[in-house]
């Protein structure tokens, strides 16, 4: 399976369209997963007929409405996704919300899929893959360049590369084995 991550696109639509383009054009996509900061900015992958996961950002509207998860446990070929746009609990969370310190202390979950602080990141810290796929800005104050995750599943492996949107660069890379 092959997923496609992003957050922190912030309204720049035009930068998601050219992101989604230039992956469908590298074959075909299983999930794109999109981890807020703007919620609605997901609709994109709906122009390209593509199966979508979001989460919104903890400033949105859709943060503060009871219908809409903040956080979601995900099932993908039998590891568990902790989706969230924070890895650690927010002063927006609502009561009701998953706590990602507990889902991870208590290894309830294999990966955590996290955006906000526009900073991407891979790692395998003591058994769970931690991935942070960067934003998606034209214009980023933090000093990382646009960037999405690839995460590719297979059996008990997950390999997860970063990438940058301008040039398809790869800025880092994970062979992640569940134990």
């Amino acid at each position: 399976m092959k997923i496609i991550v992003v957050s922190d696109t912030h309204g720049n639509i035009g930068g998601l369209r050219q992101a989604v383009r230039d992956i469908l054009s590298t074959g075909d996509i299983d999930l794109f997963i999109h981890l807020g900061d703007d919620y609605d900015d997901a609709g994109v992958f709906e122009e390209f007929e593509q199966t979508y996961l979001r989460v919104p950002g903890v400033f949105s509207s859709f943060y503060a409405d009871r219908s809409v998860p903040n956080r979601r446990v995900e099932d993908l070929q039998g590891w568990r996704f902790l989706l969230t746009h924070t890895v650690t609990s927010h002063a927006n969370d609502l009561p009701d919300d998953l706590k990602p310190e507990a889902l991870i202390a208590g290894k309830q979950v294999d990966a955590v899929l996290y955006g906000h602080t526009h900073r991407p990141e891979l790692a395998d810290k003591n058994g769970i893959l931690f991935v942070n796929p960067g934003h998606l800005k034209t214009e980023d104050k933090k000093g990382h360049s646009a960037s999405y995750a690839i995460l590719d599943i297979s059996g008990n492996e997950i390999k997860g590369r970063i990438v940058e949107l301008a040039g398809g660069r790869t800025l880092e890379e994970i062979e992640f084995k569940r134990v």
